[in-house]
């Protein structure tokens, strides 16, 4: 049946009006003032337009309702023709070219509801047997084209419902006739008013509107051609006004493009809309039109609407199809968000089922992915690297999701993206470096293992680009990642590849600024590294010695901020290889094996020279002690009398500040009377230097406690070679006259004879010596010390010290609980009066 079409004779009133142009900004003399007034004026004609569009919308909205109420009388009356007069007459208030798009809505909306009420009353019509066919035809008698053609879509509407012809002859009919509206914006929410009150009668699988001539390629037709014209429409409408008014245009446009998009949607839904239609008909319409408009905002919408609406089998069907259309796209369009969700979706249908991975591998995404991405960033000259380097990370998480195996791919990604760095320098952007940041994380969240990531070889000459700060971030998340998984770092080969990825933190890059490091985060940098240390290990004694030196290597360029750092656990490390070869065959671990203790210590001993350099003698002198320590454990007394020699060195030449020398003096004691390894000579030698420090301390007191220290060098009680009582004696004899000697001092500085507190001290060494057997602390000797604490104690000269009245008696506490407690003790006790 061929359908009737009564074409407007009227000719179309467009709604473009001469712009005056203003003069102001022509003049070139004119001034900052009259610039200033002229952005007054124009504030001004913004608010009196807001202003009279709310006016135009209230009138329209008035001569709407009044229309629509007659309209609804005539209905009830079931008066048709003066139900059709009223209902254009209501429509024509959609003539109005007054009203922005968004006040448009408003109005059209209302429109909308009442004529779905007409709508109803036609339907109704057609079941009390009323001719569609003549409806259909009256309805185009209408004066003005606009309301014609929305009564026209209405009976259509209800045409295609009646089954009276096939519906694709109305369909093509009403989508053809709706021409007759060229207006951008008045023009769109016709069509789109065609798609609402079709989409539910369009012939597809399944509807009763499909069989006979009518079939779902005739429902794709229809929506395809609605979509060209109206996306026609939209981009018109960037073209219409005078250009200051663009970026207004641009935010209507942006408000309308749902408009467009429902087609795709609708599109999308259709259940015949199979595979192989879609990769012959749908999708290459679609993208011809895109491509053709060439706008920047249709563009980047419609490219997003194809991959948000259909499903993600087809993409990865016509994948080749969809990507070729992105290098002709307008070098303005926001391609790279574009290309990210496609692959966002892909990954997501691939992570959805292991049984599609297969499909991935036969289409090849990943060759046409980065092939696309190639050709974009190569069609787009002006493209900024921070769009380039997200394309790419992109394209690294989808590999990943995909292809996790294949690291030959995560390589491919991140060298192409090191051709793109290349020609771009150190980046400055903050931009860009946040997306190399998720680009290198990428791999490290995914794989959960750095020694995968080290294989790749391309990921340290990414990071090569990163400023010296966000490299140094980078590398502190490495080191969370190795710490987090607990990976151990097994050999020397992958520790230089570890190191060469994190040496923003190890030593000074070029540019680096030391007076803008703030000293927190220089110390978290720097402990981060040290706790590095523990997951470099490898239980073959030869590799683990190779990975210390590797190490070594490292540190000593980390110039002397670092060094207090680093060394100590690196020391330790070696110190714990040490241990671990002390426990092995004595055959292994000889002098001809590559990793022995000798050659262990002697790297250890090169290692605190260069942190005694720096200077940090205090912390070079402990680690010397602790390797001495451990030197005594393999019984190797030149290497451990070395250590001690180089302690004391630092002791005599580096070490000035009082309070530090005590500290130290202290520790050299302690670490030698453990000592076992030393020959009589040497321990004479070690012994003596020691004592002598001790009395040539500042501070009297230091000097006491220091020279009664010194008395458990010649009592230790697991040797019983190192037991001269005598020389015990003469030790806290010297401890007596130095405080003695600080008493009296204390008496002439402050006026009074100070505290008895080191006496107490004294007394405790000597019961301690006393307990242990040493036959020249005598019970006269005590008693002796007693009264002499108790006379002071009591002397109304000695100032008040509650604490060494305390302390006092609690010794004598201690003294009378021996005798009580009865055994050997108690015996030697007894004579001891309190």
């Amino acid at each position: 049946m061929k359908l009737r079409r009564q074409r407007s004779r009227g000719s179309h009133r467009g709604i473009g009006s001469s712009v005056k142009s203003n003069a102001t900004f022509l003049n070139p003399n004119h001034n900052p003032q009259s610039y200033r007034e002229e952005e007054k004026r124009a504030e001004r004609r913004m608010v009196e337009r807001a202003e009279d569009e709310e006016k135009w919308l209230a009138a329209g909205i008035a001569g709407l309702q009044q229309n629509a109420f007659y309209m609804h009388r005539a209905l009830d009356s079931n008066n048709l023709r003066d139900a059709l007069k009223y209902s254009a007459q209501m429509l024509s208030e959609l003539r109005t070219s007054r009203l922005s798009p968004h006040k448009y809505y408003e109005l059209y909306m209302r429109a909308f509801d009442e004529l779905r009420k007409l709508e109803m009353f036609f339907k109704e019509e057609a079941r009390r047997g009323c001719s569609i066919i003549d409806l259909y035809e009256l309805v185009q008698h209408a004066g003005n084209i606009l309301p014609r053609l929305y009564l026209l879509c209405t009976v259509g509407s209800v045409y295609i419902k009646s089954k009276e012809a096939p519906a694709k002859d109305v369909l093509k009919d009403l989508v053809e006739m709706c021409r007759g509206i060229q207006h951008p914006v008045r023009g769109l929410f016709l069509r789109s008013y065609l798609s609402q009150v079709s989409r539910d009668k369009l012939p597809d699988i399944g509807s009763e509107y499909e069989g006979g001539a009518d079939t779902v390629m005739d429902a794709v037709e229809f929506l395809l051609q609605n979509f060209t014209e109206m996306n026609k429409l939209w981009v018109r409408m960037q073209h219409q006004g005078p250009a200051r008014e663009k970026e207004k245009r641009e935010k209507e446009r942006s408000e309308l493009r749902d408009l467009v998009g429902k087609n795709l949607h609708v599109l999308g839904q259709l259940e015949g809309v199979d595979l192989d239609m879609y990769k012959e008909t749908v999708l290459p319409r679609v993208l011809e039109q895109v491509v053709n408009c060439k706008d920047e905002i249709a563009q980047f919408y419609l490219m997003d609407c194809i991959i948000q609406v259909f499903p993600d089998e087809y993409h990865l069907q016509t994948l080749e199809t969809l990507l070729g259309a992105c290098p002709q796209l307008q070098p303005s369009v926001d391609i790279k968000t574009v290309l990210s969700q496609l692959m966002e979706r892909l990954s997501n249908y691939a992570a959805s089922s292991a049984e599609v991975l297969p499909e991935f591998l036969q289409v090849e995404a990943f060759a046409k992915l980065s092939n696309a991405i190639w050709k974009v960033i190569e069609a787009q000259v002006d493209m900024p690297i921070f769009g380039a380097v997200t394309l790419y990370s992109s394209l690294l998480t989808f590999t990943l999701h995909v292809h996790p195996d294949r690291l030959d791919y995560v390589d491919q990604v991140l060298g192409a993206c090191v051709t793109k760095l290349s020609s771009a320098g150190k980046l400055e952007d903050s931009k860009s470096t946040k997306q190399i940041v998720a680009l290198l994380s990428a791999p490290l969240e995914k794989y959960n293992d750095i020694v995968t990531v080290l294989k790749l070889s391309n990921y340290p000459r990414v990071m090569e680009y990163l400023d010296n700060r966000t490299n140094k971030v980078m590398a502190i998340v490495i080191i969370q990642s190795i710490m987090k998984n607990k990976t151990c770092i097994a050999t020397a080969e992958k520790v230089e590849a570890l190191f060469e990825l994190i040496k923003g933190l190890i030593k000074d890059l070029d540019g680096d600024l030391h007076d803008e490091l703030d000293d927190e985060d220089f110390k978290e940098e720097q402990n981060s590294v040290a706790r590095l240390i523990q997951m470099l290990y490898s239980d073959d004694p030869d590799e683990m010695l190779q990975i210390i030196c590797a190490v070594r290597k490292h540190f000593l360029t980390g110039g002397p901020q670092r060094l207090p750092y680093t060394i100590p656990p690196l020391v330790f490390s070696s110190l714990k290889l040490i241990r671990k070869l002390q426990g092995q065959d004595e055959n292994v671990v000889g002098e001809e094996a590559s990793a022995s203790p000798k050659k262990i210590f002697q790297l250890l001993n090169q290692t605190i020279e260069a942190l005694s350099a720096v200077p940090a003698s205090e912390l070079a002198l402990r680690l010397y002690l602790q390797c001495a320590e451990a030197a005594n454990d393999c019984d190797l007394e030149p290497v451990a009398y070395e250590f001690f020699t180089q302690a004391y060195i630092l002791y005599e030449e580096e070490i000035a500040d009082s309070k530090a020398q005590v500290t130290a003096l202290h520790l050299i004691v302690g670490t030698l009377q453990r000592m076992h390894v030393f020959g009589v000579e040497n321990r004479d030698t070690l012994t003596h230097k020691a004592t002598g420090y001790s009395a040539k301390l500042l501070k009297k007191p230091d000097q006491c406690r220091a020279v009664y220290a010194c008395s458990h060098l010649f009592w230790v009680d697991d040797q019983d070679s190192i037991r001269d009582g005598e020389r015990v004696l003469l030790c806290l004899k010297r401890a007596l006259r130095i405080a003695n000697a600080a008493q009296q001092m204390a008496n002439v500085t402050r006026g009074s004879s100070g505290s008895a507190t080191l006496f107490v001290e004294i007394l405790n060494k000597y019961l301690y010596f006393f307990e242990k057997g040493n036959p020249q602390i005598t019970i006269a000797a005590i008693q002796s010390l007693i009264e002499l604490i108790t006379t002071e104690i009591q002397s109304d000269t000695m100032s008040q010290d509650p604490a060494a009245d305390a302390f006092f008696a609690s010794t004598l506490r201690y003294i009378q609980f021996q005798k009580q407690k009865g055994g050997a003790l108690a015996e030697k006790y007894e004579s001891i009066k309190v």
